[in-house]
């Protein structure tokens, strides 16, 4: 009965990340998903000054993070249980450093699909070392400031890192609890 229950929550998994993003109006035969494969310094560039219109404020995070990394397209897709993939650069004190994979899984009320970009700041030399070595796993308690709710004056740092989304595309409905993990490679 177990290993049956585990069978089908991992079958169910699999169609969420394979199915949902369609109903988002995603096409996989787009060039931005064939352009996600391999992240290009363009696409970074792009995100980052996206990210610099949608929230003025960023110029400091930029100017006073010990590192960065940043995500041009997240894709995010659930129906009951969610998840997330998308592939990133990683910057430690404005030089790339390398890339990085995001995995995302939700539990909860959620439906729709979603593409967006996320940039994770690391306040300190400490958290993108936990980073680098995949210590670093963002729970329920990190949250993440969305651009259509706008910057937050008091937007901080939660355990060393802040992160900022901003949505591209789709439609996404949730009251979800899940986490992120990140597995980087050097340069």
């Amino acid at each position: 009965m177990k290993k049956a229950l585990v069978k089908s929550f991992i079958a169910l998994s699999i169609t969420v990340v394979f199915a949902m993003p369609a109903y988002a109006g995603w096409n996989p035969l787009d060039a931005e998903t064939t352009e996600d494969r391999d992240i290009t310094n363009t696409q970074v560039a792009v995100s980052v000054t996206n990210f610099k219109n949608h929230y003025p404020g960023l110029k400091v995070y930029f100017e006073k993070a010990y590192g960065y990394a940043i995500f041009p397209t997240v894709t995010k897709g659930g129906a009951g249980i969610g998840a997330a993939h998308g592939k990133g650069e990683v910057y430690e004190q404005g030089t790339m450093i390398g890339t990085a994979s995001l995995v995302q899984v939700t539990l909860g009320v959620q439906l729709g699909g979603q593409l967006y970009s996320e940039i994770v700041f690391f306040k300190d030399k400490e958290t993108l070392e936990d980073f680098k070595t995949g210590n670093l796993k963002l729970g329920a308690r990190a949250s993440a400031v969305a651009a259509a709710d706008g910057i937050s004056l008091d937007a901080d740092y939660n355990n060393g890192v802040a992160i900022f989304t901003l949505t591209k595309n789709g439609l996404m409905y949730e009251a979800a609890i899940g986490g992120q993990k990140f597995k980087f490679t050097p340069k």
